[in-house]
């Protein structure tokens, strides 16, 4: 016998596809028939995993069994907040679901022990879900109430970490697949397409071009065959909303991608994900066989005619297959390289037919603007840029994670109202916004409101969302040549100004962070002519570069250039790193009346810089040392410092 969920869940479909009718909706506590149990959610993300909650389920699971307690265990995606991983939540019987962080395995017996006996302090609580006619926990607070989600808008991300991501029943009895029956039972692509149009959903993958007028043009352009494609791909450095929304929710992206094929007249869609994402491939496999399983892809779709057949292309990592050309190439089994364009994917795309491509967090906006209509979508956010963003919080911050904030929100309540500041009491000095193909802001610029075009205007832009916070200990000129070399090791090489203009920019950022050296002959002079020309340089590669990873490559440099020249100044002349980071120009000293001639360090010195007799103070010879900060790690009598 089929369980009695699955039953329910095929019943609601079967009414809300022939009548469409709202009311017919079972409770979710009809969906629940396990309700009288007690449920306890892990947080089993990539983030959750690599915290350990791996092990947190297994010391659960060993004391359900030895306690003989009849409950179930769910594994859910990330809720966002990845500095308090493990998270487990709790959910007795007529009682709120609490959620509690970082329950590493050694504290699982403790908590469940407490929460059993009715009990919830001496535990980190993050919060509980209130329900109505659910009974409250005393002394808990609302979970959304917390600093770290009260600021937020959670429409992308609303059911990760809070559903069962590879339960297709649980997202329908959250409103799952509702937007996808009533586009194909009541609304014509045209219609469709214009709720999109007047929602000013705009591409969140980067550009950030209209997705309702992407859509349109493709939907124009007759065809015998068209292509939506999905971007997973996710190539920047610190991003990781698309992975962590297919691990918790993929059945939110199933039903938006669906939604668009229709939209546009597509039979076949592409989600183009890198295999470096192996938990979020295996769920979106299940995801895809359950929708099959429900009449809800495949041929012929809820007896509509429509039919979609939904393919995953697993990536090899290349970061230029984010670039849309390249990706289609690759699909099409060819090595992933940009083209020109016009011929733009809308007329000639995928297999030289009309092809739309959007990211994760594009199509995950979809089913929602579709249930709420236009007017709401349109309604959150600024004048120019509806809607919400999700950012990945990555660097020098208290709290690390996924955030979904409505446009207009300021780069500072993300940094400090959000995310908690910066950590040990250091200084707010920048933060990367966009990865690589991005810019860095300021602190003069930290109340500027998000949207596409303000971050533009202050060198920056949105990209797909990476967030990486600095703080004063950060050396600027070694954080672009990180980006720098990042971007040159991954230019497909197939332009000239991208393969050797920067490969050029990364040699001069190399020398300008490289220990001073006798220069011979117009060694000197070649390095500062080099220096000279790299604000030039970079504006070249920007104005010639033929994709818009390459046009964006030189981003880093520029901008660090025009809000830290200061810096680079003192590595050009003073051949000093002002951070003392970058190892080459880093100085250390011997103190003598604290060195005991232990010998320790000089034992250690890759370089053999130090010299010295045992038990007599010892030296450092600055033309042999490398700025490897060894000595000054084994001295146990505080007798190195950096100078």
């Amino acid at each position: 016998m089929k369980p009695k969920s699955k039953i329910l869940a095929k019943d609601y479909l079967d009414k809300l596809s022939t009548g469409f009718e709202s009311s017919v909706m079972p409770k979710i506590e009809d969906y629940n028939t396990e309700k009288k149990k007690t449920i306890i959610y892990i947080g089993a993300g990539t983030c959750g995993l690599g915290a350990g909650a791996g092990k947190t389920k297994v010391a659960v699971e060993n004391y359900l069994s030895e306690k003989n307690i009849d409950a179930k265990i769910i594994e859910v995606g990330c809720i966002g907040y990845c500095t308090a991983e493990p998270i487990v939540d709790i959910e007795l019987p007529e009682k709120n679901r609490i959620s509690f962080s970082k329950v590493t395995s050694d504290k699982v017996d403790a908590l469940l022990d407490s929460v059993f006996a009715g009990k919830s302090e001496g535990h980190a609580i993050l919060g509980q879900f209130e329900v109505d006619g659910i009974k409250p926990w005393t002394k808990v607070p609302k979970i959304f109430d917390h600093p770290f989600f009260v600021k937020q808008k959670r429409i992308v991300l609303q059911n990760c970490g809070i559903i069962d991501p590879v339960s297709i029943d649980e997202y329908i009895f959250k409103g799952g697949y509702k937007s996808l029956i009533q586009v194909l039972k009541k609304q014509s692509s045209d219609e469709v397409i214009s709720t999109i149009e007047k929602s000013g959903l705009r591409g969140r993958g980067g550009g950030g071009f209209s997705t309702g007028m992407k859509w349109r043009l493709a939907y124009k352009t007759p065809s015998d065959q068209k292509y939506m494609i999905c971007n997973a791909d996710e190539g920047d450095p610190g991003a990781f909303m698309d992975r962590a929304v297919i691990e918790g929710d993929p059945h939110r992206l199933l039903e938006g991608l669906a939604i668009g094929s229709y939209a546009v007249g597509a039979s076949v869609a592409y989600i183009y994900i890198r295999a470096e994402y192996p938990l979020a491939i295996k769920r979106l496999k299940i995801a895809i066989q359950q929708a099959e399983d429900y009449g809800l892809l495949g041929h012929n779709i809820l007896n509509t005619g429509f039919d979609l057949k939904i393919k995953i292309k697993m990536g090899a990592g290349a970061f230029v297959c984010g670039e849309e050309t390249a990706l289609m190439h690759s699909i099409e089994g060819y090595r992933g390289m940009p083209s020109p364009r016009p011929p733009f994917p809308t007329e000639s795309g995928l297999f030289g037919k009309p092809s739309v491509i959007n990211n994760v967090e594009t199509y995950s906006n979809v089913p929602s603007i579709i249930q709420n209509g236009w007017e709401w979508y349109n309604a959150i956010g600024t004048e120019r840029s509806k809607g919400t963003k999700v950012f990945a919080l990555s660097g020098n911050v208290k709290n690390t994670g996924l955030v979904e904030i409505p446009m207009g929100t300021t780069v500072r309540e993300i940094i400090f109202d959000i995310a908690g500041g910066i950590p040990n009491k250091k200084k707010f000095k920048a933060v990367q916004i966009g990865g690589p193909s991005g810019g860095c802001i300021t602190e003069e610029n930290l109340d500027i409101q998000i949207d596409y075009q303000n971050l533009i205007a202050v060198g920056a832009m949105m990209g797909s969302g990476g967030l990486v916070v600095m703080d004063e200990d950060t050396c600027m000129v070694d954080i672009a040549k990180f980006f720098m070399d990042f971007i040159q090791r991954e230019s497909c090489g197939k332009c000239i100004p991208c393969r050797e203009g920067t490969k050029r920019m990364l040699e001069i950022l190399q020398n300008i962070t490289a220990k001073p050296h006798n220069y011979q002959g117009n060694q000197a002079l070649e390095r500062f002519r080099g220096v000279m020309q790299l604000e030039k340089l970079g504006h070249i590669i920007q104005e010639t570069s033929l994709c818009g990873l390459g046009q964006s490559a030189p981003n880093p440099v520029l901008s660090t250039l025009r809000y830290f020249r200061h810096e680079y100044e003192a590595h050009i002349f003073e051949r000093v790193c002002p951070a003392n980071k970058c190892t080459e120009l880093r100085k250390f000293k011997i103190l003598i009346d604290k060195c005991t001639g232990c010998t320790v360090c000089s034992k250690k010195c890759p370089t053999n810089a130090i010299i010295g007799s045992k038990k007599t103070p010892h030296f450092i010879v600055d033309d042999k040392c490398i700025g490897c900060g060894s000595c000054q790690e084994v001295c146990k009598f505080e007798a190195i410092e950096l100078i």
